[in-house]
Parts: C-alpha cells; sequence; structure tokens
C-alpha cells in the first residue's frame, strides 16, 4: 500500500500552527506502561507528541513516511527519528513499552499495521491511538468553520476523514478498550493563527491545487464579523478521542 503523502508540502505550517497537546496525556501514558524504557511514537509528523513522551521515557523512537515533516521535528537527546511507514518499521520484536499514534491511525493500512504492533509490544505493552476533529471557539464561529469544512471543502476530503468525523468508534482496534480520562486541546489564538492552522488542512491545500482559488480570504472576511479585533485572542478547544489498549 503506497504512502499516502497529504502533509509533506505544509509542513513547515504543521510545524507552526498544530496545537500542542495536554502534557496530562502524556503522564497518564507514560503510567500505563509496565516501564518507561522505550516508546514508539508512530507517524509523528513534526514531533509533537515525541517531544512530550521525551520527558517520561528513557527512549523514543518516533518515524514517519514524510522525510520534510521529519525535517521539522526538534531535537532531544533520547529522541531518535526513523523515516518509514507505519506498516514496517526497523525495531526488533517485544522491545517496546508504548506504541503511541497520533492523527494518523486513520491512514494506515491496519491489517499489516497491528501485527507489527503486536511483534513489537511487550507483554502488558500498551497501545493508543488518538483523533481530534473540529475546534470549538464559540456558537457563531464554529457554525462558519462548520460550513467551510463540509461545504467549501467536502469535495476535497480525502475518504479515510470519515474515521475522524466518527471520533474514531468504528476504526479497527486490537486489543480492549480501556476506559479513558476526557483529554482536550486547548490554546489562545488570534484570528490570524486560526487562519494559519486551517490554511495546514490538506483538504484546503488540496482545493487551492484543484481550483486554483484561495478560499481562505473569503473565510476570513466572514470571520471578521464575529471575531472582533483581529489580534483579539480566543479560547480554542478540541476534544480528543482516545482508544487505548493493553497487549495480553
Amino acid at each position: 500500500m503506497a504512502f499516502k503523502d497529504y502533509f509533506s508540502t505544509q509542513s513547515t505550517g504543521y510545524a507552526q500552527y498544530r496545537p500542542q497537546y495536554p502534557p496530562a496525556l502524556f503522564a497518564w501514558l507514560a503510567s500505563l506502561s509496565p516501564t518507561q524504557q522505550r516508546v514508539w511514537d508512530c507517524a509523528t509528523g513534526n514531533g509533537q507528541a515525541a517531544t512530550a513522551l521525551s520527558a517520561h521515557f528513557e527512549q523514543v523512537i518516533a518515524s514517519d513516511a514524510s522525510l520534510a515533516q521529519l525535517r521539522q521535528a526538534p531535537a532531544h537527546a533520547n529522541l531518535h527519528y526513523v523515516c518509514c511507514n507505519a506498516e514496517q518499521v526497523p525495531l526488533g520484536n517485544v522491545s517496546l513499552d508504548l506504541i503511541t499514534v497520533a492523527q494518523a491511525a486513520h491512514w494506515f493500512d491496519l491489517p499489516r499495521f497491528y501485527p507489527e504492533v503486536e511483534r513489537l509490544l511487550r507483554p502488558a505493552g500498551v497501545l493508543a491511538i488518538w483523533c481530534y476533529g473540529l475546534f470549538h471557539i464559540n456558537p457563531a464561529i464554529d457554525a462558519i468553520i462548520q460550513h467551510y469544512y463540509e461545504d467549501t471543502l467536502g469535495a476535497y476530503w480525502p475518504a479515510e476523514r470519515h474515521h475522524i468525523e466518527q471520533a474514531y468508534a468504528y476504526l479497527p482496534f486490537p486489543y480492549t478498550q480501556m476506559q479513558t480520562p476526557a483529554f482536550n486541546l486547548q490554546v489562545k489564538w488570534d484570528q490570524s493563527q486560526v487562519m494559519g492552522y486551517l490554511a495546514t488542512w490538506s483538504a484546503t491545500q488540496l482545493c487551492i491545487k484543484t481550483s486554483g482559488k484561495d478560499p481562505l480570504p473569503g473565510l476570513q472576511a466572514e470571520l471578521a464579523g464575529h471575531w472582533g479585533d483581529p489580534e483579539q485572542v480566543h479560547r480554542v478547544e478540541w476534544p480528543l478521542h482516545l482508544k487505548v489498549g493493553r497487549k495480553p
């Protein structure tokens, strides 16, 4: 199965505008792991989750099939980057305490990926995958973003996006799922930062490439009547949807 690269072209924007995950998420995952020796962050992108995991584990392996994304990732002494597909990673058998996949499992060939998970995890090791969908600011702005997502960009989203819309509810998972705490991503952004984030959406980029028209200036004008001063910051929240399970 070929790697579907929707993100390399906007890798710099990803590094600048993607929100950070809550630190409590990684502390909780580390507490579940049989030891805190070695974790693999698969499809790491620009290394957000991997960087956070490096505070809790002796060694973090972070892989991505996009070299452009990895070039935007920060360096840490105990963090090692590998360019490879999710379904075939050059790591030894039974060598990992934890495997994490942030906002990426819906792209994988899961019948090939999950045997790799089983091969790599130690007994009682943990697999954690998660996603987040649309953000929330206030009802008026949320309605505008929903219209942009569904109507302006609807034809440009890849089919796999429906797993995000369903909060991973029907995405196959190989282990019995644990009860998970509620986690949210939260940032305080002005209007330009929100627009920068929307520019990283793969559907936005495909719309520009395919139609030759940039939909963002029109969206920005529509938001202006509800935002207030463009430099005013609003709290932006994304609920996280997790699937976490332990290898028997």
